[in-house]
């Protein structure tokens, strides 16, 4: 599979006089970050199988053991920008393995922890080696494949991801049954240490460049961006102990200080020496545009995750057993997806991939929006496969479309910013698509809801979710006619240049 991506990268370092022999493994060079993509995508998915559990084990109520999963997510949402940049810094891959190492410590930590509050500590300090990790596994791709195999690199890591994500629930139980729940997080040490060795051994060296050409770092900015979105994501997660995820006064304050904190940030990095990020780079549309839309399919994913317990559960009665089997589908069609998403980015231009990307997951959407619940399991599953091949489809062509021309000196802080930008996504999908979710289905406990209610909450969830994705269309097609005519503005100049002369001549 490896074989088609470094074909083109293994011609250049033979063309290589006496560096070839110095010249890191390909092949073994992508492994190591598609296992760095793997473990840090099974952290974030794994745990949650284990909440019972873990209750039950720390005595605690649900409430308090969510902490497991918020702190890991808080840690990768508030950092995964600030670490991109620092590896931009100081290099990337003495930075990568550092996030491996401090990844597998705290794996330990968490197997071991006598307390609940400890075991959230080391799920926080692992979430700091999982943003270093999600962080700088895209930055390494401009320095270790070809321009013209990018895609099918960032396929893989796609599909990696989402191996990772749909491996969680199932490995997790089955860990949680045998040698009980600390297993769930000492599975990380063997594959922490062997992603370590690999990426020592064959992810290239750093490149220290001239001193004029490194910036500092921004402690403010860093300070303040981190701030901004801890009160987001707070806002968008916290829930009060009443069983109905209501949004009370603590949310909106939350959500107050995050969009202060927006203000202030972008006032530190006007003012700034060496910003964290650069606010002209967001006057690059085709950026913009493409974290936008990454924030946008992000949201209408997570309402997958959201909707789908409760629809199989309470509208099609199964059992928990089956409700599990049929949600891995989804996971298991993206990880399919990933790679030949990737040669086909290659291969028609990851611009039109994007596209094609978006119009099946809208029209998976709006098919899921009208699916009437006797169809059944089979009425739920071939729309949700439509939705999730069209997401792996767009993902591993925006992100290619993004990283394939990006500046070296700027390759993690953007990475970060692609990650972050689907991270908030998925957090702010949780919480608004839950809301819309619960509203829909005109209940107050959505546990105990009628499964005429819960069908229809999933069909009008969803019919906001195909709304959501024309809107990330219109901004695509937008963006990428105006760089259309661009270049094509720039291919007819020439010719326009030459009558002129020739007139002139005349």
């Amino acid at each position: 599979m490896l074989k088609s991506i470094i074909a083109k990268r293994d011609e250049a370092v033979a063309g290589g006089a006496g560096s070839a022999e110095r010249t890191p493994s390909v092949r073994w060079a992508l492994a190591s970050l598609s296992l760095s993509m793997l473990l840090s995508s099974l952290g974030t998915s794994i745990a949650n199988v284990g909440l019972p559990t873990l209750a039950q084990a720390f005595n605690a109520s649900f409430q308090e053991v969510q902490w497991i999963v918020l702190a890991y997510l808080l840690a990768i949402t508030t950092l995964i920008v600030s670490v991109g940049r620092l590896g931009d810094i100081t290099g990337r891959r003495r930075l990568l393995l550092a996030g491996i190492f401090l990844f597998t410590v705290a794996s330990v930590l968490c197997g071991i922890a006598p307390t609940l509050w400890l075991l959230i500590a080391a799920r926080a300090v692992q979430g700091l080696g999982a943003a270093i990790m999600m962080a700088l596994t895209m930055a390494f791709v401009g320095e270790t494949i070809t321009k013209a195999k990018t895609g099918s690199a960032m396929g893989l890591l796609g599909t990696m991801s989402a191996m990772g994500t749909a491996l969680g629930p199932s490995l997790g139980g089955v860990l949680i049954a045998g040698p009980g729940w600390r297993a769930i997080f000492l599975v990380n040490l063997p594959l922490g240490i062997l992603t370590f060795l690999l990426a020592h051994r064959y992810l290239p060296v750093d490149r220290r460049g001239p001193k004029t050409d490194s910036a500092g770092f921004d402690p403010a900015g860093t300070l303040l961006l981190a701030l901004t979105l801890a009160a987001y994501a707070l806002a968008m997660t916290i829930r009060h102990g009443d069983g109905r995820g209501s949004f009370g006064s603590l949310n909106m304050a939350l959500l107050v200080a995050a969009a202060l904190g927006v203000g202030l940030f972008v006032r530190a990095e006007a003012k700034a020496a060496s910003p964290l990020i650069r606010l002209a780079m967001f006057r690059d549309r085709v950026l913009s545009a493409s974290l936008a839309m990454s924030a946008l399919v992000s949201t209408v994913m997570m309402a997958t995750l959201v909707v789908g317990p409760f629809y199989l559960s309470r509208a099609l009665g199964l059992n928990a057993a089956l409700v599990g089997l049929v949600m891995s589908v989804g996971p298991l069609a993206a990880a399919l997806t990933g790679v030949p998403a990737g040669r086909m980015a290659d291969r028609f231009g990851a611009q039109r991939m994007t596209l094609v990307g978006l119009i099946a997951t809208a029209a998976g959407s709006a098919v899921l929006s009208m699916m009437p619940a006797t169809l059944g399991i089979p009425g739920y599953i071939a729309p949700m496969v439509v939705i999730t091949v069209g997401y792996a489809l767009f993902m591993t062509a925006n992100n290619t479309a993004v990283m394939t021309d990006i500046h070296p000196d700027q390759r993690g802080v953007v990475s970060g910013m692609l990650s972050l930008s689907r991270n908030l996504g998925l957090i702010t999908g949780a919480s608004v698509m839950g809301a819309v979710f619960a509203l829909a289905s005109a209940t107050i406990d959505i546990t105990t809801a009628r499964p005429e209610a819960v069908a229809t909450g999933m069909r009008i969830t969803f019919a906001v979710a195909a709304i959501l994705i024309v809107v990330a269309l219109a901004i695509a097609v937008g963006t990428y006619r105006r760089r259309w005519r661009t270049w094509r503005n720039r291919a007819l100049a020439p010719g326009a240049a030459l009558q002129a002369t020739k007139k002139d001549s005349g």
